[in-house]
């Protein structure tokens, strides 16, 4: 038995100090890599719970902006635009041209199988304004398209100031695009169509809840859009957002002859 011999850090249960100390440290580590991931987790969370209450907010103020009810222009403009998408819209913008609401009458983004006398046949008291002094655009194809014709249309006559005539809940965004491609050169006198019983309940409608969840979707795209670029004729975007219509044809030359 007699001899020299190293004592083993190891104690009498097979494990040194050290290891113990190692362990410890890994577990305070892996504690604090938990709270960290739990703290960021419920950043996350917080932020995505302000940016839900924010836009709901933001939804619940666009519903609040819409108008309610038809109002009487109460200033005579140069000219009358009206944007396709409902009967009524046409309707209405003949009527304040007929009552001398402007000169003429642009009908912006028409379908190319729609005639003057399909409009006639649909209006026919209002004959006369239809031959005179209504122009007709084939080549809009949204609400970008409608407002570059509109400018097109405004410089040819040399207009300042323009009514403006869409659905309540599209006029947000129509008057948006409709500053940006006129550059704040121009004065827009907005004429809501409001359709009967129209978002007075809106709850309680599913189709009326989507429609206007996805206007309201559309307007914060052209907000953020409109704030960085400098020219929607030349805009990437609205080739784009018009990937399944030949929104490419908003920049052909000036205007067609009409029938």
């Amino acid at each position: 038995m007699p001899g020299n011999t190293t004592m083993s850090p190891r104690g009498a249960f097979g494990w040194s100090w050290d290891e113990a100390r190692q362990r410890s440290d890994a577990a305070r580590i892996a504690k604090a890599g938990e709270r960290s991931w739990r703290f960021a987790a419920g950043g996350v969370a917080a932020l995505g719970g302000i940016a839900t209450l924010a836009l709901l907010g933001g939804f619940l103020s666009f519903i609040a902006c819409i108008d309610q009810r038809e109002r009487p222009l109460a200033e005579r403009p140069d000219g009358i635009v009206a944007l396709t998408g409902g009967s009524q819209r046409i309707g209405d913008a003949i009527d304040l041209l007929a009552a001398g609401h402007g000169r003429r009458l642009l009908i912006t983004g028409v379908n190319e199988r729609t005639s003057r006398d399909e409009i006639t046949r649909l209006n026919p008291s209002q004959r006369h304004w239809i031959e005179c002094c209504v122009d007709l655009d084939y080549r809009a194809r949204n609400t970008i398209g409608n407002a570059i014709e509109t400018r097109r249309w405004m410089r040819l006559h040399r207009f300042s100031t323009v009514a403006v005539v869409t659905s309540n809940y599209h006029m947000p965004r129509t008057l948006i695009e409709l500053d940006h491609a006129l550059m704040g050169r121009d004065k827009v006198v907005p004429h809501p169509v409001v359709a009967e019983g129209f978002a007075e309940r809106w709850w309680q409608s599913p189709s009326a809840t989507r429609l206007l969840a996805s206007e309201y979707v559309k307007f914060l795209v052209a907000w953020v859009r409109t704030r960085f670029e400098h020219d929607p004729e030349t805009s990437r975007a609205a080739i784009l957002i018009g990937r399944r219509k030949p929104i490419r044809m908003v920049s052909e030359p000036l205007m067609r002859e009409n029938d």
